[in-house]
């Protein structure tokens, strides 16, 4: 194994924390820098792994800050953000419809309704109907009598 520039090794731990593969870090290493590593030496910068054990403190400490801000910031991604995606949804139905393309135009706007009604979201919303549930179970039974069960 050649030994690496700490710019190399910081672009691995970097892509590593952002979780990419290692496979896709020895492919943009090769792009970036114009070498070519193992994916064993790439795994070797990842201090979730056994074999980065004995990475140094510094480069665990560039993982960590690096995987905490990739976790924590996606307000830096437009499209994880709400309102971009009904803007461009808008502008999407709007060309459709300019276009003539009904089709498309109410899939973009049955999307638009799934976005504002939260369907892409780990929010879940449930009703309850308390006593009602049995009682329509219970009446069913009553209809159906006890021949048909």
């Amino acid at each position: 194994m050649a030994t690496l520039k700490p710019e190399v090794k910081a672009f691995i731990v970097q892509a590593l924390a952002c979780y990419d593969s290692p496979s896709q870090v020895v492919d943009d290493v090769q792009k970036e820098f114009k070498l070519k590593i193992t994916r064993q030496q790439v795994e070797s910068h990842d201090p979730t792994k056994v074999s980065g054990k004995g990475l140094a403190e510094k480069w665990v400490e560039l993982f960590n800050s690096t995987r905490t801000r990739f976790q924590n910031e996606i307000t830096d991604i437009p499209i994880a953000n709400k309102a971009y995606r009904l803007r461009v949804l808008d502008r999407l139905a709007t060309n459709a419809e300019k276009m003539k393309n009904i089709g498309m135009t109410i899939q973009i706007m049955e999307q638009a309704a799934k976005e504002v009604g939260d369907a892409y979201s780990n929010r879940s919303k449930i009703e309850h109907s308390g006593g009602m549930a049995i009682s329509s179970v219970s009446s069913l039974m009553e209809e159906l009598g006890d021949e048909d069960l």
